[in-house]
């Protein structure tokens, strides 16, 4: 068989566009309005960059708002940097793209959650064809269930 067209890391590259477009014009101009950001990224990422006492507490993710104070908020083609206060203690921070899990403006109510695909290299290996990949999902698929869909991004819950 032929190669398979990759919707999942295409939207994937397409949102993180669209999440490194609003930061160019946040840096350049600004947030407009009432606008802010809650991003939740994995801290445990090996381009993420934060101080160590931020790691330690935040293990696996934690999430940041950018609203009121932020400073040298500089975005670069893999990534944004921006230097937030935590408790009164100005902390600068790298998160690359890649690391986001979500990213959320609830002024609008828009948001984007990135899927993580947690895979060992053995179920990278099962799941090699396209075949594989279609017998496995008829072996886990209950017999009186459903056929699973596809998996849809919809925008629609976060519009007003």
């Amino acid at each position: 068989m032929g190669r398979d067209i990759d919707y999942g890391n295409l939207m994937h590259d397409a949102m993180r566009g669209l999440i490194r477009k609003v930061l160019l014009d946040v840096a350049d101009r600004g947030l407009p309005g009432n606008h802010h950001f809650f991003i939740t990224f994995d801290t445990a990422h090996p381009d993420a960059e934060l101080a160590d006492w931020l790691s330690d507490r935040y293990p696996g993710e934690m999430t940041v708002v950018m609203q009121h104070w932020y400073d040298k908020l500089e975005v670069t083609e893999d990534g944004f940097s921006v230097t937030l206060n935590f408790g009164d203690a100005p902390e600068p921070l790298y998160i690359p793209y890649d690391a986001i899990r979500t990213f959320v403006d609830p002024s609008v109510e828009f948001g984007l959650r990135f899927e993580q695909q947690d895979m060992t290299a053995d179920d990278e290996k099962d799941e090699a064809t396209p075949e594989t990949k279609l017998a496995k999902a008829k072996e886990s698929q209950d017999e009186d269930a459903p056929a699973k869909a596809a998996d849809i991004v919809s925008l629609d819950a976060f519009r007003k």
